[in-house]
């Protein structure tokens, strides 16, 4: 189904709901691992998941499998990164044409960051400068079977600081086709309603769904503010300083701040909150709890697993190997919180959360330091 789709049942039914984005782990093993934390995740009924694309597409391939094993077998809609570095015209033809046989109606049109071994932005041969331009094509190829999302920035883009340029930019990925915009994480609610107020006041009515991340590590947070060029209100640091070397207090506090951050928007009217998971569960998983949006309670199953949210699988699929019952039990409920503190006491190649995360899509636009 179409996430646009979806929003408009939600507000039918006069609910907030949640979403969830994840990367490509870097192993296998963290792979495997990522798709038993997903299948946990899901049965809080998330809106949708979405998946990165990394840096320069280098995980073009990785993304298309994963989006396309989501879709069929986890009962979740799929939205998928696609952005314009590296990519030929054809090349995303391609892409585009194997999401549809995938059964993936949904795509986040991104222009993307440099490569890791470029400090520039550049446009390849046959391909497009910006996000507009891939979401006109997608419209010019493929009309309506996509829903489409596109990055709204609350604190403004590294490479477009004036704010109103910015919106006015927005608005043109809007007009081109764009149903709805995911904006970058922030950490002052107030910051966000302004940048929702100023798109409506420029013409922007599409859905504006805010980015929430958890604080989950003080160092990290810190790294990922500067990265990503996020202001962090006073408050934050005053609490944070007492505390940042104890990584279980930082933990409960990201999970009392995000708490608060969320409640505020919900009594501001936001469609739904996106949780940048860092492929992490505890502290999203508690946040939804503490809001109440868990939409499992009361869902009826015509069959003992959810069913996948790819029609053409959806339609024909009445029989399972019967682990498939057993997989929310035993192994995965022991071992769901080993890395809450990932690349540090107890991280591993294992992980999904495995790696610096330096290729991650919403710190690469702003890291380059003087």
């Amino acid at each position: 189904m179409k996430i646009s789709e979806t929003i408009k049942h939600f507000q039918a039914a006069g609910k907030t709901f949640c979403s969830f984005e994840y990367f490509p782990p870097k192993t296998e093993s963290g792979l495997q691992n990522l798709y038993s934390r997903l299948d946990r995740m899901a049965t809080v009924n998330p809106a949708f998941v979405d998946i990165t694309w990394g840096a320069g597409g280098t995980t073009a391939d990785l993304t298309l499998e994963m989006s396309k094993t989501i879709q069929s077998y986890f009962g979740v809609n799929v939205m998928m990164h696609l952005t314009c570095t590296n990519m030929h015209k054809d090349k995303i033809s391609d892409v585009l044409g194997k999401a549809l046989d995938y059964g993936i109606q949904n795509i986040l049109a991104l222009r993307g960051d440099p490569p890791e071994n470029l400090s520039e932005w550049e446009k390849c041969e046959g391909g497009f400068s910006f996000a507009k331009d891939l979401v006109e094509f997608i419209r010019e190829q493929h009309g309506d079977k996509f829903c489409i999302g596109v990055a709204g920035y609350p604190e403004g883009h590294a490479e477009q600081p004036d704010d109103e340029l910015g919106i006015m930019h927005l608005k043109e990925k809007v007009d081109a086709g764009a149903d709805l915009i995911i904006t970058q994480l922030f950490y002052d609610p107030d910051i966000f309603l302004k940048f929702r107020d100023n798109c409506r006041k420029a013409g922007i009515n599409v859905p504006i769904i805010p980015g929430i991340m958890p604080i989950h590590n003080f160092s990290r947070f810190l790294r990922f503010a500067k990265f990503a060029n996020v202001r962090i209100p006073n408050e934050i640091i005053s609490s944070l300083e007492n505390i940042k070397n104890n990584d279980d207090k930082v933990l409960k506090y990201g999970i009392e701040h995000g708490t608060m951050m969320c409640e505020h928007l919900i009594r501001e009217g936001v469609e739904g909150l996106h949780f940048y998971t860092l492929n992490l569960e505890s502290s999203v998983t508690e946040i939804i709890n503490r809001l109440n949006l868990s939409n499992s309670a009361g869902t009826g199953r015509k069959l003992p697993w959810r069913q996948s949210s790819n029609d053409n699988r959806s339609s024909n699929e009445s029989v399972r190997p019967i682990y498939w019952s057993n997989r929310p039990v035993s192994y995965l409920t022991r071992t769901q919180s080993w890395d809450n503190f990932p690349n540090g006491r107890w991280g591993d190649s294992s992980s999904p959360t495995f790696g610096e995360l330096k290729s991650y899509h919403i710190i690469r636009h702003a890291s380059k330091s003087k």
